[in-house]
């Protein structure tokens, strides 16, 4: 008994001990169920951000639809590869100013569907798809004319459309939108505010006046000096207003050609054909009650249309040879422009070499005193249209007192340049004089079988690596950073500095040489294909003229003799005027009138404050 009774207190001894220790950990336990809660399945791990696909290239616009239907829409397209895509795992948080997450100064995607400014307010770009700032797809990307990301055509907001046949942008009166590839220019806001008359006006952060829209559609664009530049109607029409008083209108044919003036009764009207099969285009000038035509062959490039001039007579070989080759000795040539109004307008800018070593700078000197003869007629026709006389002579007086566009001459450098050029396409022409098409080759208006481009690509003149100066023909319009334009003027130098079109056949040109009030000197903006190939079509026809009025001096004024010109027609350049081109231009002529009517009542008021004229 003694011994179960020890045994017993020896289990309660046991049994108490064992309480003792277990209560404090039983009593931690659940103080630390409580605290914490119950473990829940671990995350998944966050899946990593896609690549961003490539941007489209820097500074891509459309222009306008190329002769025989290669039109281009001047819409602005995107920033440099790389610089528009987020990085993976990087939020889509964009800073005031930008879009996406570009850096300042880069273009970035705009969001689905957005529209980016553009010549004809298309919404081109990338193709449906592409990538944008923050890897959301877009139906197009914002973008700038001239550089990696400057402004775009016109007026665009936020990324919304405004274009350079769009004008305004599309925000509501009142509303004020940073973004990189709007009018705004480099992240500058865009204003954009209700006019008399139903009109909407945009400004730029600066307080300056970039476009204006009426209430029946017609859209312009102003320069940086707060005149009007551009005009574009719905019905299709383009009118340009250079920094000097030109003035160009352009509208298309239900054809695909186009009918173009430069002022009161001058200009041209374009007609196709086919000649062996081969597309063509006839130009009916009217110019000071005279009618004249030209030819132009066509040929496709990647799906574009473009046409080349064709000179209606061809010289000799040995004539050829002398207009190639430097003089035996430098000549000193008297031109007789002392006492023109144009040559005292453009003395600034331009003067004749003292002597010629070369037939090449002779005929230099004799194209560009050619265009700008021609463009000083232009002017004054469009200041007497305009009744004003007194703001011609201030400007005729600004003129004579400074240089063009940051140059105060067309340099001896520059001249050689289109010297060098000249001669080339001398060389070139004795070739195709060796070579004419058949003069029996048919002629039709219909397409031959198996369509319009019935041949391989060929490279357009406005691309060939081989020649790369061009001297402006015809007033032109460009966008800068701040959502102005600025202009190109007939006798402007540009030096194009690439040989591939981007989607929407535009090429970066350097302004090698620039008149007052003109895009500056030493600048580059992104000018559409057509355009380049334009003024190659009147270089080479000054060209041909130049040969003429050459052979005609032979021998007279220090000029040597030379071997017979040796004229002969060339079947191929023969054209027939087009009777109804006056008709033409002048019906086109008072349509752009009344747009330009248009424009001025509702630039009368600039829709309160931001900005004037």
């Amino acid at each position: 008994m003694s011994w179960n009774h020890g045994s017993k207190n020896l289990v309660r001894g046991l049994f108490l001990s064992m309480v003792l220790i277990c209560l404090p950990m039983f009593a931690g336990a659940q103080q630390k169920k409580q605290s914490s809660p119950p473990p829940s399945k671990p995350a998944p791990a966050p899946k990593p951000a896609a690549a961003p696909k490539p941007a489209a290239r820097p500074q891509t616009q459309a222009s306008r639809p190329a002769t025989g239907g290669a039109a281009h829409t001047n819409t602005a397209s995107g920033a440099r590869p790389g610089s528009a895509g987020a990085k993976p795992g990087a939020t889509n948080t964009a800073r005031t100013g930008t879009t996406g997450t570009a850096k300042p100064g880069t273009t970035g995607a705009a969001k689905p569907g957005t529209t980016t400014a553009g010549r004809t307010a298309g919404t081109t770009g990338t193709k449906p798809g592409a990538t944008g700032a923050a890897g959301a797809k877009t139906g197009t990307t914002a973008g700038a004319k001239t550089g990696g990301a400057t402004a775009a055509k016109t007026g665009a907001t936020g990324g919304a459309a405004g274009s350079k046949a769009g004008g305004a942008a599309g925000v509501k009166g009142g509303a004020t939108s940073a973004s990189k590839g709007g009018a705004g220019g480099r992240g500058a806001a865009v204003t954009t505010k209700a006019g008399a008359n139903g009109s909407t006006h945009s400004f730029n952060a600066s307080g300056k006046r970039t476009s204006v829209e009426t209430k029946t559609g017609t859209k312009a664009n102003f320069s940086r000096t707060g005149h009007v530049s551009t005009i574009h109607t719905k019905s299709g029409m383009t009118i340009n207003h250079g920094a000097h008083g030109e003035r160009r209108f352009e509208s298309r044919r239900r054809d695909g050609g186009r009918v173009v003036g430069y002022g009161r009764g001058r200009g041209y009207a374009e007609h196709g054909y086919y000649r062996g099969g081969h597309p063509y285009m006839r130009r009916s000038y009217y110019y000071g009650g005279r009618s004249y035509a030209y030819a132009y062959r066509g040929a496709y490039y990647h799906g574009y249309a473009y046409y080349g001039y064709v000179p209606a007579v061809y010289y000799g070989p040995a004539y050829y040879g002398w207009a190639y080759n430097p003089w035996a000795a430098p000549v000193a040539f008297g031109w007789g422009w002392g006492a023109a109004p144009w040559y005292g307008y453009y003395g600034y800018y331009f003067a004749p070499a003292p002597v010629y070593a070369t037939p090449a700078l002779w005929i230099t000197d004799y194209l560009l005193a050619a265009s700008l003869q021609a463009a000083y007629e232009s002017r004054v026709e469009a200041r007497a249209a305009a009744n004003a006389a007194a703001a011609a002579d201030a400007e005729d007086q600004a003129a004579s007192n400074g240089g063009g566009g940051g140059a105060v001459a067309l340099t001896p450098e520059v001249k050689q340049q289109i010297a060098d050029e000249v001669r080339a396409q001398i060389a070139a022409e004795k070739e195709a004089a060796a070579h004419p098409e058949p003069a029996a080759a048919a002629v039709s208006s219909t397409a031959p079988t198996g369509g319009a481009q019935n041949g391989p690509d060929e490279v357009p003149a406005a691309l060939d690596p081989a020649h790369r100066t061009f001297i402006v023909s015809a007033v032109l319009s460009e966008s800068q950073a701040d959502g102005t334009e600025c202009s190109l003027s007939p006798g402007d130098v540009l030096t194009r500095v690439e040989d591939t079109p981007d989607a929407d056949q535009n090429v970066k040109v350097l302004v090698a040489s620039s008149q007052k009030n003109d895009c500056a000197s030493g600048t580059q903006v992104a000018v559409a294909v057509q355009d380049l190939q334009d003024m190659h079509n009147d270089f080479r026809a000054k060209i041909s003229e130049g040969l003429g009025k050459l052979a005609e001096n032979q021998g007279k004024n220090g000029i040597p003799g030379g071997p017979p010109a040796g004229s002969k027609p060339n079947a191929a350049g023969q054209a027939q005027v087009d009777l109804t081109v006056q008709a033409d231009l002048k019906a086109q002529d008072d349509e752009a009138g009344q747009a330009e009517k248009e424009v001025q009542d509702a630039s009368a008021s600039s829709g309160g404050a931001g900005g004037g004229n």
